[in-house]
């Protein structure tokens, strides 16, 4: 690419991973003769139509992502599970790639792309980031409106907050500015004080079906704890009973985190903190003897507040099955 394009190109091509669109080459002097003498060659490849990596080898992720916005044409740019997968937001790319084009441009099918037209296209797009992209808040609303169920669409929320890819201000601001958005009651008060520090969909509805529900005190998020080694963190910390419960929602624990976590365990039972830790079923499946466990704990170290959520509700009719799993817990 040095040695065969001229300046204006080179550096083109290299700010966009090395991909330069037919017109481009054309400005820049170069001829449909030049570009086929090229292709045939192998130097260059072709990403999509009107499109080419101007080099030889497998082009990386960042190279296919400029091909694809390239390929989309003018004010296109990265959103939905591709934005979020540029941003940090998701670990894993998207198998197909996600694109927003302005309102008043029409964007036929493309292989490997999901195109969307948006009337805000000028305001959600990022006004700095490359390849274009829009704005993590942006995304996170567009993919929690498209999310399966509310807990899905809280967890775009918490994802996005815990990472600290933006704040609960910021993604309040943007709501503000969308005439239409799904749950957007729910969303909203996702996004008040009494959520600050929740980091995962699992905390969220933690603090949703156990500890609201069930009158337990508000627990604080993701408490901070320093040690030798650096600060370690609570997932919810009932400070006044030393009580912490811990949240986990992994199927299972990979080796390399088993060793963390009992660090933190242990260093909460050297403080006098006594550590309760569930999973995903714990939590989603059996929320009122999750409550009743916690309750059982907290009541035994002076907490009197804690209420079923139905007359059935195993907090306040402890039942001896209950009380063997609590036991057994």
């Amino acid at each position: 690419m040095r040695s065969e394009l001229p300046d204006q190109l080179r550096e083109l091509a290299q700010a966009q991973a090395g991909v330069l669109t037919s017109s481009q080459a054309y400005e820049g002097g170069m001829t449909t003769v030049m570009i086929r003498r090229r292709l045939e060659q192998g130097r260059w490849q072709r990403l999509q139509t009107g499109v080419y990596a101007v080099f030889s080898g497998p082009p990386g992720r960042s190279t296919i992502l400029w091909g694809a916005v390239l390929r989309a044409g003018p004010g296109a740019m990265l959103s939905h599970y591709t934005a979020a997968e540029v941003s940090g937001l998701s670990d894993r790319p998207s198998p197909l790639i996600h694109i927003t084009v302005p309102g008043d441009r029409y964007v036929g099918r493309i292989r490997g792309l999901v195109v969307r037209r948006s009337g805000r296209a000028a305001q959600a797009r990022h006004p700095v980031l490359l390849p274009p992209r829009t704005r993590v808040e942006e995304t996170v609303l567009d993919l929690a409106g498209m999310a399966g169920t509310l807990d899905d669409a809280c967890g775009w929320i918490t994802r996005a907050v815990g990472r600290r890819l933006t704040t609960q201000a910021r993604l309040q601001a943007a709501m503000e500015l969308r005439a239409r958005l799904r749950w957007r009651g729910q969303l909203t008060e996702a996004l008040t004080t009494e959520w600050a520090g929740v980091h995962s969909s699992l905390e969220y509805r933690y603090l949703r079906n156990v500890e609201r529900p069930h009158g337990l005190p508000r627990g604080a998020r993701q408490a901070p704890a320093r040690r030798a080694g650096g600060v370690i963190y609570r997932d919810v910390l009932y400070e006044q009973y030393a009580v912490a419960v811990e949240l986990d929602g992994r199927a299972a624990h990979p080796g390399d985190q088993r060793w963390p976590d009992i660090q933190r365990d242990n260093a909460a039972a050297a403080d006098g903190i006594l550590t309760l830790r569930y999973g995903w079923f714990d939590v989603s499946e059996r929320p009122c003897e999750v409550a009743a466990q916690v309750a059982r704990v907290l009541r035994r170290r002076g907490y009197t507040g804690a209420r079923g959520c139905s007359p059935a509700c195993p907090v306040t009719r402890t039942s001896p099955a209950l009380s063997a799993w609590a036991e057994a817990g």
